[in-house]
């Protein structure tokens, strides 16, 4: 079979020939049709990540066909039987067992969830792990009800545009930022009650007064801006990180945290329980997720390219 392939760490990735797998007892030969990237494949091409073995396919994120069967997969690898967190060698798809960016894929036959069938093949494989991701940090974590003002930080990002979506399906009036104005007016089309750029000094001025406080606020970036969130939460507020891409936190006060009683709570991932949920909840809701781009697999360092430049908005794919 044809697949990406991770040679060395460091070094880029290659479209070639690899030994098709070999399904052991009670696992599935899925032939996948699509395959969607992430930030941790970004990560790990550069040897970013924990555990690179090599060689190895990447790719956390696939559907495709098994047995005649059209499904999504399930890229959870040992979460256990806790739904409060993850068991400590947990691991998902794509590092460091095989992962989607191939032709075929042999995974056990638990991790297979029907597609939601109003999906093509490029939004069902943009949906599993930023799906999972969005929805424990939105209603496990975040316990999102109609009625909420929520904020999500950094729009334009997979498990970000996510969150967005499921809060709206849920009732919530949402609110948005970025560092780009495109990516504001999108959101703000599809369904953003407003939005500020997290780039100008008094942003969190702006939602504040627009939306007379939030009661539940999703963040993956960290950095200077978490101080900010608790000054523009409600009392009885939540706020859920998934994310740190903009390192610690300075100048953090805990005064407005206990006065308001506002909940911090960290997130990761999701069980599989909350993945059968997930997939539940988008076939209800007739949920799309936003494809920034798709690329022909034998193009898919031109795909990476783009995740790396960060200026996507959705998910991006490989058409197989």
């Amino acid at each position: 079979m044809k697949a990406i392939v991770l040679e060395e760490k460091g070094q880029p990735i290659g479209y070639r020939d690899f030994e098709a797998p070999v399904p052991a007892a009670g696992e599935v030969v899925v032939h996948l049709k699509a395959a969607a990237l992430n930030h941790r494949d970004v990560w790990i091409t550069k040897g970013m990540y924990p555990g690179i073995k090599t060689p190895g396919i990447l790719g956390s994120d696939g559907a495709g066909i098994a047995e005649g069967r059209e499904v999504i997969i399930n890229p959870n690898i040992g979460w256990g039987d806790n739904q409060e967190h993850q068991k400590p060698d947990y691991t998902i798809l794509g590092m460091p067992s095989f992962g989607t960016m191939a032709e075929q894929i042999s995974v056990p036959e638990d991790r297979l969830v029907d597609k939601p069938g109003h999906l093509s093949w490029a939004e069902a494989a943009a949906l599993p792990l930023g799906g999972l991701t969005a929805y424990r940090a939105i209603f496990t974590k975040g316990n999102c009800k109609a009625g909420d003002k929520v904020l999500i930080s950094g729009i334009g990002g997979g498990v970000a545009l996510f969150a967005f979506q499921f809060a709206l399906a849920a009732g919530a009036e949402v609110y948005v930022t970025s560092g780009s104005a495109d990516k504001l007016s999108r959101a703000i089309e599809m369904g953003a009650k407003g939005g500020a750029n997290y780039r100008e000094e008094d942003w969190h001025k702006t939602l504040g007064k627009a939306s007379g406080g939030f009661d539940l606020i999703i963040d993956s970036a960290g950095g200077p801006g978490f101080a900010r969130f608790p000054k523009i939460c409600n009392f009885g507020a939540r706020i859920v990180t998934y994310g740190g891409t903009q390192g610690k936190v300075p100048d953090f006060s805990p005064q407005l945290i206990f006065w308001k009683q506002i909940a911090i709570l960290g997130t990761s991932m999701g069980s599989d329980q909350e993945f059968q949920d997930m997939a539940t909840f988008v076939s209800k809701h007739k949920i799309k997720p936003v494809v920034d781009q798709v690329f022909p697999i034998a193009e898919a360092t031109k795909a990476f390219e783009r995740m790396d430049q960060g200026k996507q908005f959705g998910k991006i794919v490989l058409e197989i």
